[in-house]
């Protein structure tokens, strides 16, 4: 037999919807969560919280508790599986076929409904009719873009997803994203987007913390008054590669040093717009030349947790960091000179 659940259909502004009643336990089995895959790029919802969940699931169940409707999607991907039949006036059926319960997408209420697989209690639901997956994101942006607790690297990874060009719309974000899904990259998937993974690679930092690094170092140089985005990318990818060639044990050990930590992240972008604004007209900006550069006074710069860069943050703290890496860069510079 297909489930069937009564609702009304209307219109939120200009998309069109079903609103209803239903049990959670038949929501949430009739329901899934599309969590970003970070190895395959599919989806788009953050990774579950347990915790969040199970505070819902507490508080739903008190006396004078209530929630907002959640919010779902019927994809036309799937519309061999379910059917709405008209009952009178704005009176529909919305019937699935037996067999194919997961056709509601879990636009906003994955959270909610995580633990509630055997509650009763009657929710009520806005379902949205027909919307492809990258409409479905475009809402979910909406709902959720000053959502606490989202991550702003997922948010982030829907602006790319969206964008028609994001080498001129977000430049700094086009090159994060290439330093994440370049195989050559030091960064290749080790950039948490706010989603799940399987690839066994440890993260090592966010995506907004690289994005907004590369953000500095573009305002900083002015390099794409100059070069084409991609050649822009391809730079920064060298500088990164060269710091692993030169600094291979701090990259190794990402919880003794602070090289993929937001404090380095943001300083060693700053010093690489220092080496590029140094670097001679018609020079090559490539790993070597980065390397040989980085090699006469990185490895002797204390980068441990328990170094110079111990406890700074913020943005002051980001100020001071390249402060203090430049006097060590200089006061090298100047002992190869008097050596010389």
């Amino acid at each position: 037999m297909p489930t069937a659940i009564d609702c009304m259909v209307g219109e939120s502004a200009n998309r069109r919807v079903l609103l209803g009643f239903a049990p959670a336990r038949l929501l949430h089995s009739l329901s899934f969560a599309d969590v970003l895959d970070e190895d395959t790029g599919r989806g788009y919802q953050r990774r579950f919280n347990p915790q969040h969940s199970l505070d819902f699931r507490r508080y739903i169940q008190k006396p004078e508790s209530s929630t907002i409707p959640l919010t779902f999607n019927l994809r036309p991907d799937a519309a061999a599986a379910w059917q709405l039949n008209c009952l009178h006036d704005r009176y529909v059926r919305l019937e699935i076929a037996e067999g194919d319960a997961k056709v509601l997408s879990q636009v906003d209420c994955q959270h909610r409904l995580g633990h509630l697989s055997d509650l009763s209690v009657e929710l009520p639901f806005m379902c949205f009719i027909g919307l492809s997956e990258r409409e479905e994101m475009e809402v979910f942006n909406v709902i959720n873009s000053k959502a606490r607790g989202l991550s702003s690297s997922l948010l982030d990874f829907h602006d790319a997803q969206l964008s028609a060009d994001l080498g001129k719309d977000r430049p700094e974000l086009f090159i994060a994203l290439h330093l994440r899904h370049e195989p050559r990259s030091p960064w290749f998937r080790q950039l948490d987007l706010g989603g799940t993974s399987t690839s066994g690679l440890s993260r090592r930092a966010s995506l907004r913390t690289l994005q907004k690094a590369v953000k500095h170092f573009l305002n900083g140089t002015r390099i794409l008054s100059r070069r084409p985005i991609d050649e822009a990318a391809q730079i920064v990818l060298d500088f990164w590669a060269a710091v692993v060639t030169v600094l291979p044990e701090q990259w190794a050990r990402p919880r003794k040093y602070l090289l993929t930590k937001g404090i380095g992240v943001y300083a060693l972008m700053e010093i690489a717009g220092d080496i590029i604004t140094e670097a001679a007209d018609g020079q090559v900006l490539d790993r070597k030349y980065f390397a040989a550069t980085l090699v006469d006074f990185a490895t002797d710069f204390d980068w441990s947790t328990n170094g110079p860069l111990k406890g700074l943050g913020g943005e002051g703290g980001v100020k001071a960091a390249v402060g203090i890496i430049r006097d060590a860069r200089a006061r090298t510079r100047l002992k190869v000179v008097s050596n010389g």
